[in-house]
């Protein structure tokens, strides 16, 4: 027993709001999706755009392992026959291996949308499919609607895919296009189609009711063995079914295969890759491959994790190429401390003095307002700054920061004073803006005495304004994600002035990243 993945992250996923991939970034995805052991992947519909068909010509030159590349169309327009159709040219013209075409299921649909009969909408099937079988072609037949036009006519619904399936249709796939349907309704209707066609089906569920994964499982447990999803779960509205889901889930629960195990393995890097080249920040909270996904903050389920894993989880993250994390927070007890302490290098006693300490310092900073669980760096230098065994790249003499205007332009100036050894540095920098300004000018000042620092830049920078009550002169959050070659890394800095806090987030940030240096260089 197999299931076959078909991805159509290139194409339904594009059309996610805020996602426009570039051919080049349709080609990248298409060789890690290959990687990932993915079957099929949709490349776009050629006939729509000419970046479509630039990708088709682009990715013949592509060399895949294990996926083939599909041309997505819709069937024959009614007004002119299939050899004149040129949608259905532009899928002959693609020359991928297989075609997928989608027609009308719903008599909604035929009689609103497409304003024919309802027996043209059959012949328009038919056609297409045969046409695109003559040529050589698999063929894939989506069913678009399939279960809203099953609730409304059952008959004429389950006729179309009679058709497709007469025509040659090498698998059929039922569409929950406006993603309404429910879960106990898939099953049912799978088992009525089931009795009526046999040609292999597949499942091709939306999100709009936050049911396209546990539909596209129950799917698969009713005997349906081609699935069809997005990376992340991207896709127009509320999505497509994410594969990132989706697989483990076949593999992991139902013990069905589709990718090998150390496919799997690549599922959570395969994840992040995709949502860098959409631009898009990954989603913390996703189930499997989700930073989150194994995150344990609690210090009761942080003890029960450590004695057993399967007391808070519900796979082992590795399976899927995620890790297990332990945060800490004011929630944090021994646990989450001594866990930490280990990832850092440290044996400690659960019964330690340290411990405590380093955890009443740690409540007490949240009580002021800072936040780890998304600057694990400035708590790993908080911690080895309690064992004393934090280097001290540089001391901060002070900085200042000037806005101003110049020839009618606004204009932001930071000046900044640092030690390193003894040595004195005094630099300026301007900026797009004052935090831009001082981080520019403390780079500058580093820099001379430590090269590497040239390698790190910012990648995100959040501001959180903690008392609101007070207005203006409320206490700020600053956290700042950083990142160089091989890793990034989160810090931390809290103060009532806004430049305050990010300089201290700033030096946190430029210490990490020292003593990383530092311990790869060892």
């Amino acid at each position: 027993m197999h299931v076959k993945i078909y991805d159509t992250t290139l194409r339904d996923g594009s059309q996610s709001e805020h996602i426009s991939f570039s051919v080049e970034d349709k080609l990248r995805i298409a060789e890690k999706l290959d990687r990932l052991g993915i079957h099929y992947i949709e490349g776009g519909w050629p006939g729509s755009n000419p970046k479509d068909i630039d990708f088709f010509k682009r990715i013949r030159d592509v060399r895949l392992k294990n996926a083939k590349i599909v041309a997505f169309g819709s069937t024959r327009r009614a007004s002119l026959s299939v050899e004149e159709d040129k949608n259905i040219k532009s899928l002959l013209d693609a020359d991928t291996p297989t075609v997928c075409i989608f027609g009308k299921s719903w008599d909604l649909h035929v009689r609103d949308a497409l304003n024919i009969s309802l027996e043209e909408n059959l012949k328009l099937i038919e056609d297409s499919v045969s046409y695109l079988k003559s040529r050589g072609r698999e063929v894939i037949y989506d069913a678009e609607h399939f279960f809203d036009a099953y609730k409304a006519n059952p008959d004429y619904a389950v006729d179309t895919l009679k058709v497709a399936e007469r025509a040659g249709a090498d698998t059929i796939v039922l569409c929950d296009t406006n993603g309404g349907a429910l879960a106990y309704e898939v099953r049912d209707i799978i088992n009525s189609v089931k009795t009526q066609i046999k040609t292999p089906l597949g499942i091709h569920a939306h999100n709009d009711s936050d049911m396209a994964v546990a539909n596209s499982i129950i799917a698969v447990r009713m005997g349906v063995r081609h699935v069809q999803g997005t990376m992340n779960g991207y896709g127009e509205r509320c999505g497509n079914a994410n594969l990132c889901s989706i697989i483990p889930n076949i593999k992991l629960k139902l013990k069905i295969d589709c990718i090998t195990d150390e496919q799997l393995k690549q599922l959570t890097e395969a994840s992040r890759y995709v949502s860098e080249i959409a631009n898009l920040s990954p989603q913390n909270n996703l189930p499997f491959v989700g930073s989150s996904a194994f995150a344990h903050k609690g210090g009761i389920h942080v003890s029960a994790v450590q004695k057993n894993p399967l007391t808070y989880e519900h796979i082992e993250p590795d399976t899927v190429g995620n890790t297990r994390r332990v945060l800490v927070s004011e929630l944090a007890g021994r646990s989450n401390m001594l866990v930490k302490a280990k990832e850092y290098g440290y044996d400690l006693d659960k019964n330690s003095k340290k411990v405590q300490e380093i955890l009443a310092r740690l409540k007490d900073l949240e009580s002021q307002g800072y936040q780890f669980e998304g600057a694990e760096a400035s708590f790993e230098l908080l911690m080895r700054r309690s064992f004393g065994r934090a280097k001290k790249f540089f001391d901060l003499e002070g900085f200042r920061v000037i806005v101003g205007t110049r020839e009618n332009k606004l204009i932001s100036e930071a000046t900044v004073k640092v030690v390193v050894d003894g040595k004195k540095e005094h630099t300026a920098a301007e900026g797009n803006g004052p935090v831009n300004a001082l981080d520019n000018a403390f780079r500058k000042a580093l820099e001379k005495f430590y090269p590497e620092i040239k390698d790190t830049y910012l990648t995100d920078y959040k501001v959180r304004v903690l008392d609101e009550k007070e207005g203006t002169a409320a206490r700020v959050r600053v956290l700042i994600q950083s990142s160089d070659d091989r890793s990034s890394w989160g810090t931390v800095g809290v103060s009532e002035n806004i430049i305050e806090a990010s300089w201290l987030a700033l030096a946190d940030s430029y210490e990490y990243k020292l003593m990383k240096v530092m311990k790869e260089n060892v």
